[in-house]
This record gives structure tokens, sequence and C-alpha cells, in this order.
């Protein structure tokens, strides 16, 4: 696929193409200072995301768990979690290529997030390969595309409900999955997962960064609003514990907390 130096058309290149590895590599090609076609409108070809018959996609239920007390069950874990970060490339990447006339911070900061989120990928696919499996051995689920294909024409309900919503759950998981997988012995994969949390942290500060901004230009609640997102979209009901502190650093402050565990305590 031909690159270009280009931000926004090179984010796009690197979402059609199909290969994870590849794709990461697109992304760690871009230029951390690049030309940015602010304006541009860029029309939605075919083939988004470039995906690669493996791994299966099916219904999150469908998906599986097993013991992690095997080394195939961690695998099955560790897949899990390498498809959320290949997922998260490519949500970065359709943010960038997807929204015009933005500010440059914007579209550098969701450049960062790509970099991160590629770097996860090939860290925890890399452990994959340790383990004797690679990505692509087990089923996975579609979800955060769907809520991207959800919010392909609102910029305002994709920095709500991606960044905000699917991607700070990362945040209240995380840590419990980080101590069963050192329990289980495996604290190469758990120390994965702590880079993870470190770097999430501050992709979901991005998210919360341009979405209060978004609100503030337009003179909106940022609370009710994205109550009315979640509910016009149909946003996956956000379920306790939440880990507060993490969200506190990562730009919710103390009244969105608050209506976060109202919500779930309906």
């Amino acid at each position: 696929m031909e690159s270009s130096s280009e931000l926004r058309a090179a984010a796009l290149a690197a979402l059609l193409e199909p290969h994870p590895m590849r794709k990461c590599d697109a992304i760690h090609a871009i230029p951390a200072e690049p030309v940015i076609a602010f304006d541009a409108v860029l029309a939605e070809p075919m083939g988004i995301p470039g995906r690669m018959d493996r791994p299966e996609l099916v219904p999150p239920g469908k998906v599986g768990r097993r013991a992690m007390t095997t080394v195939e069950g961690r695998a099955v874990l560790i897949h899990a979690l390498a498809h959320i970060e290949l997922n998260a490339v490519n949500l970065a990447a359709d943010i960038i290529w997807r929204f015009p006339s933005m500010p440059r911070q914007f579209y550098l900061d969701w450049l960062k997030v790509a970099k991160e989120e590629a770097y996860h990928f090939q860290l925890l696919e890399a452990h994959l390969r340790v383990q004797g499996f690679c990505y692509g051995d087990f089923p996975a689920h579609n979800s955060m595309w769907e809520m991207a294909k959800k919010t392909s024409a609102d910029l305002l309900a994709r920095l709500a409900l991606v960044p905000r919503t699917l991607e700070a759950r990362g945040l209240d998981a995380t840590p419990a999955v980080m101590a069963k997988l050192a329990q289980a012995g495996d604290q190469a994969a758990a120390d994965i997962l702590a880079i993870i949390l470190h770097d999430e942290i501050g992709h979901v500060a991005i998210g919360n960064y341009w979405y209060k901004t978004l609100c503030r230009q337009q003179g909106l609640d940022t609370i009710n609003t994205y109550a009315e997102m979640a509910l016009r979209y149909k946003a996956p009901t956000l379920r306790g514990p939440f880990n507060l502190k993490a969200r506190k650093a990562a730009g919710f402050d103390d009244d969105e907390l608050q209506a976060l565990k109202d919500m779930a305590s309906r």
C-alpha cells in the first residue's frame, strides 16, 4: 500500500491495511510532526477497516473464556486484549482521517494514541507467540468497531462513546486482570498490561479533553450530553466497580464520576 507524507491520508491508508503488523508499521512510519491537510474532505473507500480473514468475528457472548491456570487459557485472554488494541489502532486512525477542520493538536493527539496502541498490540502479539499462539488463533468480537460505525457522522458522539466509554472501561478492568495474570505466574503479561494501563489513562484524557472542548464550544452540558449520546447510540451500560483514581487522572471530574456511579446503579 502506498504511503503518504500527509497525516490524514496516511492514517486512512493504515486503516485500510489488512495485515496487523503492516498496519502497525504504517502507523509508526508517520512522522511525529506531519504535514496535515486540515480541511480536506476525504471520500470514504470500501474496506474500512482493513482486516484479514482471521480472527473469526463472533458475538461478544460467544468469544469464550478459559481457565487462566493453563497456557492456552491465558493465551485466549491475551488474544482478546490484542484484538482490543488493534481495534484501538483502527479507531485512532479513523478519527484522524474522517473528521476535517479540527486544530492541529487534535490530529497530533490522535496520532500519538495510534502509535501507542500499535505498540501495545505488538507487545501482546509477541507475548502470544512466546506462548505458542498468534493473533487470529481464537475468535474475537467487533463491538468497538460497531460503535465507530454508529458514530461515523458525529465527532462529539465518537468522543463521548469510544474513548470516554469503551476505552475507559479498560481503566476499570485492567488492574484485576493484571493481578490474575501475576497470580497465575504470567508476570510478563501483567507487566505489559501495566504499560497499557499507564498509556490508556492518557488516551482517555485526550478523549475527555476534546469532548469537553467541543461541548464548551457548542454550549452543551457535558454530563447531560453524554447521557443523551449514550441513549441515542445505544452504548453499553456501564457497571462498577470503577477505577476512580485512574478515571480522575484521565480527566473525569467529581460530578462526572458521581453521574457515572448514579447511572450504573439504576
